[in-house]
């Protein structure tokens, strides 16, 4: 709680009235209470002592400007306090379990020791900026821009909630080089049906990995699915599920009907015969008839299989991205097909993430170049033979 202080007048050696008083501010990245003082006015016939009258009302009007800020720090609080009773509560009411999800590792990994002892209304934009500059050697620029995102969200929040007035984190700037962030990884046609014929005695595996690479369907998605989302040759996608909470699916666009090639429709009768041939409830269920946690099989059932046959294991959005690749070469660059598989409302979403480069694009190019100069040579041959 803010303490009320009344200010101590002194007289400097140049003639003046002063007022001493005490503040908090950011030392070191840390909250430190300093001592200050401010000048009241110049030595004169109405203003003659330290405790005459007109002085110390100079002094009374600076210091309720003081006392205003220590008057509200008494609602003050901790950011990380603020976190767990404000701005936890909001993010499972408003937003996605992924995105909470994504948000709660951000914290735990970053945020929550950096805040450490930190206030809302005593934390600085420079201390922020400083803390993403000394990431920058180790994340990428998505991440910080992810940590950033959040931390400013959380002051956003604090500020409707009537604890702040401005959003430090507004004007907080990455100022170093960034390091280059991994490239994500894709399945090659060859690579998924290596997978695919790896796992065998598992065909509720393969339905999985088809339905990644050869539908373009999220991880999500693929564990929200249910029987009556099938018809004989397509597959309705209606929802998503994360976490196992069930959710409305990424975007609009996500909510989609796909045809399915018979590379899915082919494990997907022999999973149903094997169930007994439902006709509803989730395709991919635990024991308690809950939507599967697809993390949980593939710790359990794909990664061990194909570790035991030499295969590397790269993930279900692996699959995703394999299927954009795949055909956007096989089709001489149609990229319109490849984002209407994935479903993204951007082509650019499509281009950025998703298409990856393989090995036969340049050789491919170069060859086309190559055909392409030898047509108009040839042809700029003929017109002189005539």
């Amino acid at each position: 709680m803010g303490r009320h202080q009344t200010g101590y007048i002194f007289e400097s050696t140049s003639g003046a009235f002063h007022v001493r008083y005490y503040a908090t501010e950011i030392v070191d990245g840390q909250p430190r209470r300093v001592q200050r003082s401010h000048l009241l006015c110049r030595k004169d016939h109405k203003h003659f002592s330290k405790t005459c009258k007109t002085v110390k009302l100079l002094r009374d009007d600076f210091m309720r400007t003081v006392n205003v800020p220590s008057q509200a720090n008494e609602a003050d609080m901790k950011v990380t306090d603020f976190w767990e009773q404000r701005y936890l509560p909001f993010l499972e009411e408003n937003m996605k379990p992924s995105t909470g999800g994504g948000y709660r590792q951000i914290w735990s990994q970053h945020l929550k020791a950096h805040f450490g002892d930190s206030t809302l209304q005593g934390y600085r934009t420079h201390v922020g900026s400083q803390f993403l500059l000394g990431l920058t050697k180790t994340q990428g620029r998505r991440t910080l821009n992810h940590i950033r995102s959040l931390a400013s969200g959380i002051f956003t929040l604090a500020i409707n909630t009537g604890r702040l007035e401005t959003n430090p984190w507004r004007d907080v700037r990455i100022l170093g080089k960034v390091a280059q962030p991994k490239p994500t990884t894709h399945y090659t046609l060859e690579q998924a049906e290596n997978i695919i014929s790896a796992l065998v005695e598992r065909v509720d595996c393969q339905l999985m990995i088809t339905l990644s690479f050869f539908a373009g369907l999220r991880p999500s998605e693929i564990a929200g699915l249910r029987w009556e989302d099938f018809d004989e040759s397509a597959v309705n996608i209606r929802r998503a599920c994360v976490r196992n909470k069930v959710v409305t699916c990424k975007t609009v666009e996500s909510v989609a009907t796909l045809p399915l090639l018979p590379q899915v429709l082919v494990p997907f009768a022999l999973w149903r015969q094997k169930k007994g041939n439902p006709t509803e409830g989730w395709v991919f269920t635990n024991k308690r008839g809950h939507p599967q946690d697809l993390k949980d099989t593939v710790r359990r059932a794909i990664r061990p299989t194909l570790e035991a046959k030499g295969l590397e294991w790269k993930g279900l959005y692996a699959g995703r991205r394999g299927a954009a690749t795949a055909i956007i070469g096989l089709t001489g660059g149609n990229y319109a097909a490849a984002q209407e598989l994935l479903r993204h409302k951007h082509m650019s979403t499509t281009l950025n993430f998703y298409k990856k480069q393989t090995q036969n694009a340049l050789g491919d190019g170069l060859k086309a170049l190559q055909l392409a100069a030898e047509a108009v040579a040839a042809a700029g041959e003929r017109q002189e033979g005539e």
